[in-house]
């Protein structure tokens, strides 16, 4: 086994580093997610972790990891004997992104049930983490079937398997730590919820600092054993201060006063439910004990809000993560002036003895403050699709000049859009697929190496030719040919391509809102089903690839908001550099079927007849079978019918911005492709 990476030897992060220590201290703070960019010690850290934490004491034998103090009721292993067990040190087990649902909360074993005619299960990684740390890498890009078996055994503290004729039960309480890079995508509400704390992390940009991390990289790269040797004390004396802050954790008396902190901070930042203000006590406890308080002060309480509060203040995946730091001295000031609890007073914000903190590093200085979130400052009266200044909307300049970005309107829940037929890509939550995770539909001999075994097809197969085959025991003779693969339907994550105009026929500047409020909408839509986006624009002489495709909904919609628009209208060129980024992603990725949504008033302008242009550009798409629809931004009295003339040329369905809109008319589109109907 390779030597881990001392965690003391880590060069600053320090928010990092204190938000592992204090679930190392107090597991029921629920864990801690890490975001950041790449190279930023992230796996590091979380692997260092383990080696600090105390030895874990099991009975003997027990695949299940059981206390030998209070050994589970329903353990499959069980019952229990009295005993004194045996210790192990602490597991981190790590769920890879593309673990089976088997591997990860086990399943029959197979081979006994044919071979011995006995059920028996197979544990899978949240046996093996129960009392220890789950480590989930990469965790935004975790499949959504496993997110849901996540959320389940986290709430519950254990996991129950219902399948192929077994019922077992079995403990399942681990620290769960996650690491992500935000640029590939955001991760589902439901689950950022259950992690306790969230930390950013960033690289520094002190040279000191750097120098001193590839240092101290190299010499471990070099001598792995003799570096951690020459780490060994601080190692030590680490884990000995979260064994005493363990002892001392149960004696920590959180007061009438930092508690209402906590209930006012939770309720000025407006986070759902009571989730927050649990974790934020138990987190400010933490602090106490990591600090040898036996008191909560109002600096824990601060401290514990910048841990717990950023990833459960989003609204949608567009906001930007943290805190507004006044704002939260504001209000922890206003709780301690308006609190008459006489029974343990806390000191205001920034005494106390400063809460948190960690071992003191020889690796160059601290590192740099941590970013406040802007929050959300848009006012709530400012009108629809408008900047915000409550001002009326500023016609288009003469000549179709480029005019100044415009904000969005507020989002709304957009229709589902999804592609016909039935598809074979990534998994997701838009499109009919035949995936290996899902509803269970049939049954089918394998082609190469069976993955999913369908157990009752496979025994109807085998049952009929028991007594030619000599059978006289339980077991049951099974063949190669007798064994079934489940085939089964659920649905995947597409790739949609929004083509919008950005012209001066789109420019006036309140159905310019309007439109990027729709796109944006759509955005949000692709983010919840897990889709690749990608955006191509179009005005004046050309088209352009403002985002290539990308798991990263949140940098499309930056991009979308500092779109500018004026000039002409490239229609057909729009819809060309459309096509040629779709060509490159089926051969990048053949099996994630696109979805093509143009954003237009269907006008288009600049070289001899640019309408036909753009008919002839459309049915090249046709012609390909991608999956397209229209988005009909045309406004007035008088309407041109353009961009439903489109539409017909793509061989996809029009909607207007109103009929976008998930609560306007019941079901709308389904298949947006006459040609897939037919498939």
């Amino acid at each position: 086994m390779s030597t881990p990476y001392p965690f003391t030897a880590i060069v600053g992060q320090d928010d990092l580093r204190l938000g592992l220590l204090l679930n190392a201290v107090s597991p029921a703070v629920g864990g801690v997610l890490v975001r950041g960019e790449k190279g930023t010690a992230k796996s590091t850290a979380v692997r260092a972790l383990a080696a600090l934490m105390p030895e874990v004491p099991v009975v003997s034998g027990c695949r299940f990891s059981c206390d030998p103090s209070a050994p589970e009721a329903a353990c499959p292993d069980g019952p229990h004997g009295a005993g004194p067990g045996v210790s192990r040190p602490a597991r981190t087990v790590e769920l890879p992104v593309g673990a089976s649902e088997d591997r990860l909360v086990g399943a029959l074993d197979i081979e006994r049930a044919l071979s011995e005619g006995v059920k028996a299960f197979e544990p899978g990684l949240l046996a093996d983490a129960h009392r220890g740390i789950l480590y989930v890498d990469e965790v935004n890009l975790l499949h959504d079937h496993l997110v849901d078996l996540l959320l389940d055994a986290a709430a519950m503290g254990a996991s129950y398997v219902e399948r192929e004729g077994v019922s077992v039960r079995h403990a399942a309480r681990f620290l769960l730590v996650g690491t992500m890079n935000p640029e590939e995508g955001e991760l589902r509400p439901q689950l950022l919820d259950r992690f306790g704390l969230t930390v950013e992390v960033a690289a520094s940009r002190d040279t000191d600092q750097r120098v001193e991390v590839v240092r101290r990289r190299l010499a471990y790269d070099d001598d792995p054993e003799g570096f951690a040797a020459r780490w060994a004390r601080e190692e030590t004396a680490l884990r000995e201060r979260i064994a005493a802050a363990r002892v001392l954790l149960p004696r920590v008396v959180l007061g009438g006063g930092v508690l209402r902190q906590i209930a006012a901070t939770c309720a000025a930042f407006e986070v759902d439910g009571m989730r927050a203000d649990i974790v934020m006590a138990r987190t400010a406890t933490a602090l106490a004990a990591w600090a040898g308080r036996e008191e909560v002060t109002a600096e824990d309480v601060r401290q514990a809000a910048l841990l717990a509060l950023p990833h459960r203040r989003r609204r949608n995946p567009f906001d930007a993560p943290g805190l507004d730091e006044e704002k939260l001295d504001d209000t922890l000031k206003e709780a301690e002036g308006d609190s008459d609890d006489g029974d343990g007073d806390d000191d205001g914000p920034g005494g106390g003895g400063g809460g948190g903190g960690v071992p003191p590093q020889s690796g160059g200085p601290d590192a740099p403050d941590r970013e406040a979130g802007t929050g959300d400052d848009t006012p709530a009266d400012a009108p629809a699709g408008g900047d915000g200044s409550g001002s009326e909307p500023r016609p288009a300049p003469a000549g179709g000049a480029e005019q100044a970005p415009v904000g969005a309107s507020e989002p709304f829940r957009a229709k589902m859009l999804s592609v016909p037929g039935l598809g074979e890509g990534a998994a997701g939550r838009r499109s009919r697929a035949r995936t290996e995770h899902g509803r269970t539909t049939g049954a089918r001999r394998p082609e190469g190496a069976l993955t999913k075994l369908h157990l009752a097809a496979t025994v109807q197969a085998a049952a009929p030719h028991q007594r030619a085959r000599g059978r006289s025991g339980r077991g049951l003779v099974v063949r190669r040919d007798d064994l079934r693969q489940a085939t089964r339907e659920g649905r995947e994550g597409n790739l949609v391509l929004f083509v919008v105009d950005a012209s001066g026929s789109m420019a006036a500047r309140q159905r310019m809102g309007a439109v990027k409020g729709a796109v944006l909408s759509l955005l949000l839509d692709a983010y919840q089903r897990r889709d690749k986006v990608g955006l191509v624009t179009f005005r004046g002489k050309e088209a352009e690839v403002a985002l290539p495709p990308t798991s990263s909904v949140d940098a499309a919609a930056a991009r979308l908001e500092s779109l500018p628009t004026g000039g002409r209208t490239p229609l057909a060129a729009g819809l060309l550099k459309a096509h040629d980024v779709l060509r490159v992603e089926r051969m990048r990725d053949p099996s994630r079927r696109p979805l093509l949504v143009v954003v237009t008033d269907g006008r288009a302008t600049g070289g001899p007849d640019p309408v036909a242009l753009a008919g002839r550009a459309g049915r090249l798409h046709a012609a390909e079978g991608t999956a397209s629809v229209v988005v009909d931004c045309e406004t007035g009295v008088v309407r041109l019918g353009l961009a439903a003339q489109l539409a017909r040329e793509l061989g996809g369905g029009a909607v207007t911005l109103h009929e976008l809109r998930a609560d306007s008319i019941a079901g709308l589109v389904k298949d947006v492709t006459a040609a897939g109907r037919a498939a």
